[in-house]
């Protein structure tokens, strides 16, 4: 017995999902403050604005400082 499968239609367009700002919103600010923490780790934790001592954040995001084109030595 075979069975009927429905086939889309031409005739309903699709409409796209509605997804309020406020309901983005603290997510939005969640990662944009985690981006900006991180940038701050890859981009400028060494020397003067260091917050931790010693080079070990350093060392850990060595690569990514010259991936994205931070000098740091």
């Amino acid at each position: 017995m075979a069975q009927h499968v429905a086939q889309p239609t031409a005739t309903t367009p699709a409409v796209p999902a509605k997804l309020p700002l406020k309901d983005i919103a603290p997510w939005a600010v969640f990662f944009g403050v985690l981006m900006l923490v991180l940038l701050y780790f890859v981009g400028a934790e060494q020397g003067a604005t260091s917050v931790f001592s010693g080079a070990g954040v350093h060392e850990w995001v060595h690569d990514a400082r010259h991936l994205l084109g931070f000098p740091c030595h």
